[in-house]
């Protein structure tokens, strides 16, 4: 069984005691939280579509750690002008493993 699930603004699919990294979420390190924007669920081969959402479906998961992801650097160069400009990056995310998705 797996979900397709809307999780700040992307999608994901998902099955049960699966670890993700997602963008930062509001809450602590050990709550649940529910995402209700179901797209799409498959159990046992048959298939739930939603349009846009499957009414009722919910996926719950937990909330493991915050982190920040890799650094990224942004490097501009202008040959033969003399221009350099270097800046980096480094987004936040938080890790949740999913608990179970339900109908």
């Amino acid at each position: 069984m797996y979900a397709i699930v809307n999780i700040a603004g992307q999608q994901f699919k998902v099955a049960k005691d699966q670890h993700l990294f997602v963008h930062r979420l509001q809450g602590d390190e050990g709550a649940i939280i529910e995402f209700d924007n179901v797209l799409m669920i498959e159990n046992n081969g048959a298939f739930t579509v939603g349009t846009p959402a499957v009414g009722g479906a919910k996926v719950s998961a937990k909330i493991v750690s915050h982190l920040k992801g890799d650094k990224v650097i942004v490097f501009h160069k202008k040959r033969r002008k003399g221009y350099k400009k270097k800046n980096g990056h480094r987004q936040f995310f938080t890790k949740i493993i999913i608990d179970s998705i339900s109908i």
